[in-house]
């Protein structure tokens, strides 16, 4: 069984059907950060196609349904401060939510489950990075 956080990437897999169904194993205990569900409702709200819209919405629901929601508390800011000072420090900005994401996994103790190579969750200290099966 692997603990696993959700990157926004693998939501819209998801809805899309092109999430490998072997990503996730029966027995994973998988959650998302509150910021990805903003992330995704974001994208929702910006599609002008009413039907398209209505059906990611209803996806979201079954996800949440069944998936935990993990808040920003204090240990995941703590974990945030220090990956946003380790990026600062080395001139390799990140995106904030990206950064809120990989903190909610290491504050915890979660592997980062994402389709965003690009993102460098990997060179994060203290970040399990495992890639999504597209």
């Amino acid at each position: 069984m692997a603990r696993l956080i959700l990157d926004t990437g693998v939501l819209i897999a998801g809805v899309r059907r092109r999430l490998d169904p072997v990503t996730l194993a029966p027995d994973d205990d998988v959650a998302i950060p509150a910021i990805v569900v903003a992330e995704y409702l974001a994208g929702v709200e910006a599609d002008d196609n009413t039907g398209r819209a209505a059906s990611q919405r209803a996806f979201l629901d079954d996800v949440l349904a069944a998936t935990a929601v993990i808040d920003y508390d204090t240990d995941i800011a703590r974990a945030h401060a220090t990956l946003l000072a380790h990026v600062r420090a080395g001139g390799q900005p990140r995106g904030p939510h990206d950064l809120i994401i990989a903190a909610t996994a290491h504050a915890t103790d979660r592997t980062l489950l994402t389709t965003d190579v690009a993102a460098g969750f990997d060179e994060l200290p203290g970040v399990r990075v495992r890639l999504a099966a597209r």
